[in-house]
């Protein structure tokens, strides 16, 4: 007998809107420090995900020590400076008061990876769309972090960043791409809007844009 389709409540529903509303990009963190087991029940959300041909191409690095800290946060400062000069007037202004990283503040702080030569999955779906690859990292990272909100966690997804330069400095294979680096950690608000939004820095479109062809 094939199991049966679970039938998720109105109530529930209503929970998984109000989740998806309070996941917010996180850039102001608490210091206190994240419980392990919770954090190993978020990143267990990876087995989960969906991926092109079941390839998981994910590939994580915990980054814990001073110097590869220290280099990531210096990264992010020189590719800000040149992300700033590329502005002028009132939205340079506005640039410079926007926090853009909690990279001094966030207790967990992760390298998110595609390993674009995986041998996992046989090459289905990403011969002709090899980026298949990189946006089932990105919707296994989605997954991640809903769960890191209602266990009560932020995440900051920090993209002003060198890539290649970060790749040098961890050392990874040349076969893998940064999908993004994230802060992690008790965020010091909670917020159903955006803070790019309460900056004053863009609005969320009020329409979506879908044409019939």
């Amino acid at each position: 007998m094939a199991p049966r389709d679970p039938e998720f409540s109105a109530e529930f529903r209503g929970q998984l809107d109000l989740l998806m509303r309070l996941r917010r990009d996180v850039r102001r963190f608490r210091q206190d420090p994240v419980d392990e087991a919770e954090l190993l029940r978020c990143l267990a959300t990876f087995r989960l995900a969906p991926s092109v041909g079941l390839s998981e191409p994910w590939r994580i690095l915990r980054i814990e020590s001073d110097t590869a800290r220290a280099a990531a946060l210096q990264n992010f400062k020189t590719a800000n400076a040149r992300a700033l000069a590329g502005y002028d007037g009132e939205r340079a202004a506005l640039y410079s008061r926007l926090k853009l990283s909690g990279m001094e503040e966030a207790p967990v702080q992760l390298a998110l990876y595609c390993d674009e030569t995986t041998e996992k999955g046989h090459g289905l779906g990403a011969a002709t769309m090899p980026e298949m690859r990189r946006y089932s990292v990105v919707t296994a990272i989605t997954l991640f972090w809903l769960r890191l909100r209602a266990e009560g966690l932020g995440l900051g997804w920090v993209s002003v960043l060198d890539p290649e330069a970060l790749n040098r400095a961890f050392d990874v294979p040349e076969s893998w791409r940064l999908i993004g680096y994230f802060c992690l950690g008790h965020p010091e608000d909670v917020s159903q809007t955006p803070e790019l939004e309460e900056q004053g820095w863009e609005h969320r479109a009020a329409d979506l844009p879908i044409e019939t062809r």
